[in-house]
This record gives C-alpha cells, sequence and structure tokens, in this order.
C-alpha cells in the first residue's frame, strides 16, 4: 500500500471513531414524558365558611359566597354559594377533639365544593363573603393557599371565619316617626353570624358581650343605653325618651352596639327615625 494510501486509510479511521466537532451522528434522546404528567388533573377543593367561635354559616343566613381566584392570572376559578345546614351544635362547640381532628364535618354542614382541572401547582386566593342574607351584617375573609393537581382538600376543607354579629333593631320599626317625649322601648336582637342566638348562660353568652345603645342626633351621641336581656330568644331592650323636634330637626339614629372584646366578635346595627311634635290632646265639642 502506497503512503499516501495509507495515509488516508487512517484518516477515514480516525472519522470513524472520532467525528470531526459539528459533525453529529445518532444519538440517543432522552424518552419523552409520560402523557398523564401533562394532563390535566381533577383537584376537590372543599370550602367552609363559619362564623367565628360558632357555627357555620348556612341556608338559615343566606349562607355565604365563595370565589376562589388564580393568583398569577387574576382569573376567576370557581365561585358559588356555600349550602347547607349550621352543623351539629354539640359536635362543634362541646366535643374535645386532637388538633388534626375535623370540627365541623363530622356530621353535614354547610359548605362550597369546587372540582378544578390542573396542570401544575396554582396559587390561589379563596375569599368569602356573608351571611347574604343579612347584608348590613356581612363580614369578608379570605386566604391565599397552593393548589396541587390531584390532591383533593377534603373533611373541613380550607376553613374560613368570619367575625361579628348580626344586630337588628327589632323596635321601634326602622324609619318609623316618632312622638317627641315618648317613653319608647328600644329592642335589639343579637345573634351571631350563623344565627346562633346569643343570651344567658348559653353557647353564646350575653353575660361576656357588651351590649348597648347609642341615641344621636346628627352624627353626634345624644345619650348611651344599657340594653338588658329581655326574656325572649337573643332580644334585648333599653328605655329611652324621644327628644324634642327642634333638638333633631332632622330625626335620631339608634345605633345598637354588641362587642366581645375577648372572642373578637363585634356588630353594629342603626336606623333612622322622624321625630314629630307632641301629642296634643284631642278637643271635644
Amino acid at each position: 500500500m502506497s503512503p499516501f494510501s495509507t495515509t488516508l486509510f487512517l484518516v477515514l479511521l480516525s472519522c470513524l471513531f472520532f467525528p470531526p466537532h459539528g459533525f453529529s451522528g445518532p444519538v440517543d434522546l432522552p424518552p419523552p414524558p409520560p402523557a398523564q404528567l401533562n394532563t390535566p388533573q381533577p383537584t376537590t377543593i372543599m370550602v367552609r365558611v363559619v362564623s367565628h367561635g360558632s357555627m357555620v354559616l348556612g341556608h338559615d343566613v343566606g349562607g355565604a359566597r365563595v370565589t376562589i381566584t388564580d393568583v398569577a392570572s387574576g382569573a376567576v376559578l370557581a365561585t358559588g354559594i356555600q349550602q347547607g345546614e349550621a352543623g351539629d351544635q354539640n359536635q362543634i362547640m362541646r366535643t374535645p377533639r386532637m388538633m388534626d381532628e375535623p370540627q365541623y364535618s363530622t356530621r353535614a354542614s354547610a359548605s362550597f365544593t369546587a372540582t378544578l382541572h390542573l396542570t401544575h401547582p396554582t396559587l390561589v386566593d379563596i375569599a368569602a363573603e356573608g351571611p347574604l342574607a343579612y347584608p348590613a351584617a356581612a363580614q369578608r375573609a379570605s386566604q391565599r393557599v397552593w393548589l396541587i393537581p390531584g390532591e383533593n382538600m377534603t373533611n373541613d376543607g380550607i376553613v374560613l371565619a368570619l367575625y361579628g354579629y348580626i344586630v337588628q333593631i327589632e323596635h321601634p320599626r326602622p324609619n318609623d316617626p316618632l312622638i317627641a317625649r315618648d317613653d319608647i322601648i328600644l329592642r335589639a336582637s343579637i345573634r351571631t353570624l350563623s344565627g346562633s342566638l346569643v343570651r344567658p348562660h348559653g353557647d353564646w353568652d350575653s353575660r361576656k358581650v357588651h351590649i348597648y345603645a347609642e341615641v344621636l342626633i346628627g352624627d353626634r351621641v345624644h345619650e348611651r343605653l344599657q340594653m338588658f336581656y329581655s326574656g325572649r330568644n337573643a332580644e334585648f331592650d333599653a328605655p329611652f325618651f324621644v327628644p324634642l323636634p327642634q333638638d333633631a330637626p332632622n330625626g335620631i339614629t339608634l345605633r345598637v352596639i354588641a362587642a366581645d372584646p375577648a372572642g373578637g366578635n363585634f356588630g353594629v346595627g342603626q336606623a333612622m327615625f322622624p321625630v314629630l311634635s307632641e301629642r296634643r290632646p284631642s278637643r271635644h265639642h
């Protein structure tokens, strides 16, 4: 073999075993990921809206609206009304339990459930507002959590607690005219946001709650009234005298306050009332 042939043979042999830079021969590619890893996974999320220190917001108070929002995109992933019962009072309020034991789902109680189809971990805001049947007492709470595809949230689910009371003036009826110098009984009802009655010696003991009323003329407090349990349901009474029309030309506002600083629950109910002149004795002819 000539020297040239020998050199050519060696060059070809080296190219076979040591490809020059830039030459791409057949290579082994990693296998594609299994299709199910990129398929949306059904993921069930249960949300329970409760009254702080009380029961679940059920149909008795109109329930609560729940909204789940994708933090990254701002898109609403699910929204709806929590429906169902307030739950078992004995189980929720009186039964001891370990930290990881369910409190609200041991028996049927209101909840909102949504099934989302997720392809990746998703950070969401879960917001609740209620009670829907009492807009003047409605409160709002939210929680930011991760949702993981295929990992369901069950049992109690995400629990959102709303703080406050439903405070309603029962007598006199809002906007009814009041007669100057009349001795009026102000009566108001106090309930938790789940509709549970606040009264002495109950699970929601009114003796631990500061319950009082204020008579306002304009934006100034004219008188403060201590309210006492009437013996009926969750109603509390206080007498007061209606001021003169010249002292309250635009009427008065009655404001009832329930405050539990230890439990963190506060509620306010108020209504306006026109004030009419004193009654005059009728003349007989």
